[in-house]
């Protein structure tokens, strides 16, 4: 599977573009109010990560278990230095379903889907995050 996130950001624009297998589509995120750049900054949005990964492999790891699920909820909340290059601290996430099953089947779907959720598995086990290509475009000769 290979995915792809693409932002294209210029004064007053911010547009996301996600791809997955060669599928693309969008999500809207404003660009800033005032000045460039996304109004939702890299550090939410690496929370958010986690939440949708958790929240959809839950969908998927029921289904495989036999369990209807009819909600999810899945806040992630952390810390980061105000330090330029700073790392996250003190990431958690808490979460509820609601399903059609007993509160000991439900705790076990959801115990199970954080050993298997791809997101904070990679994070977990750390991975090396390279800076490719660089183009820089001049505009005034």
């Amino acid at each position: 599977m290979h995915i792809s996130a693409e932002v294209r950001n210029e004064q007053g624009k911010h547009d996301v573009t996600l791809s997955t297998n060669q599928r693309a589509h969008s999500i809207t995120i404003p660009p800033k109010s005032e000045g460039s750049g996304s109004s939702a900054n890299g550090g939410e949005l690496l929370f958010l990560a986690l939440a949708t990964c958790y929240c959809n492999d839950i969908y998927r790891e029921a289904a495989r278990a036999g369990i209807t699920v009819y909600s999810v909820q899945v806040e992630v909340s952390g810390e980061f230095d105000s330090a330029p290059g700073s790392v996250a601290t003190n990431v958690v996430y808490n979460a509820t379903v609601e399903a059609d099953a007993d509160e000991e089947a439900i705790q076990a779907l959801m115990r199970h889907t954080d050993t298997v959720a791809e997101i904070q598995n990679t994070l977990r086990q750390g991975m090396p995050v390279a800076l490719g290509e660089t183009i820089a475009v001049t505009r005034n000769g």
